[in-house]
């Protein structure tokens, strides 16, 4: 949607949360560690960009807790039942690098997420299907049988994982700029009116946090 050529660096990073580490200093180390990973892979000069994606909610003593992909069925029902009919946030932090001098770039996004108050039975139908084990927080919004998300009024691509109207400008403080107008094949993309793009674009935004 960026209309960029790119080529994938897959990395392997631990990805254990430290304690009491809060979400978005979890993925931005994550993202930082990922990156720094990938280039010591990348043969090609050019920019590295690497992301990384939270589910932040409360855990059972009250706390913060990271929600990261579920182990296995049992945990994915739990995870579920947990978020059900609460808001929670999604946190997604953006590295970016130039191999010409080493500069780290980094952005950040925080969307809160409403879930429905869905049933046990559409619970246990969706994790049927195995769609939760690679997700973290055990869902994903764009689910169309689940569809487990009620009204959100932010950043839908940061929920499905890589927030791209913060893409967009930390590519362009780095001095890429992207070839198509990225709000609007966004939003045609998703099928989602976006309320704020413009405020993300601009840097005037509480669903930001880059440093």
């Amino acid at each position: 949607m960026i209309g960029l050529e790119y080529k994938l660096l897959p990395v392997q990073v631990d990805e254990t949360p430290l304690p009491d580490e809060g979400g978005l200093e979890y993925v931005r180390r994550i993202a930082e560690s990922k990156l720094r990973s990938a280039t010591r892979d990348a043969a090609a000069v050019g920019l590295v960009i690497t992301a990384d994606t939270a589910v932040v909610g409360r855990g059972r003593d009250g706390r913060t807790e990271i929600f990261g992909k579920p182990r296995d069925n049992t945990e994915a029902v739990e995870m579920l039942q947990r978020l059900r009919g609460r808001t929670h946030q999604v946190q997604t932090a953006i590295a970016i690098s130039t191999n010409q001098d080493g500069t780290i770039l980094f952005d950040g996004c925080t969307t809160n997420v409403p879930m429905r108050y869905y049933s046990n039975e559409e619970i246990n139908t969706y994790v049927a299907g195995g769609d939760p084990l690679d997700k973290a927080g055990a869902y994903a919004i764009q689910h169309a049988g689940f569809h487990p998300v009620e009204k959100l009024h932010g950043c839908y691509a940061n929920v499905m994982g890589l927030p791209l109207c913060h893409l967009t400008r930390s590519l362009i403080k780095a001095g890429t700029h992207p070839k198509t107008d990225v709000p609007q094949a966004c939003q045609a993309a998703l099928g989602y009116n976006c309320p704020v793009y413009s405020m993300i674009l601009t840097g005037n935004t509480q669903e930001n946090v880059s440093s």
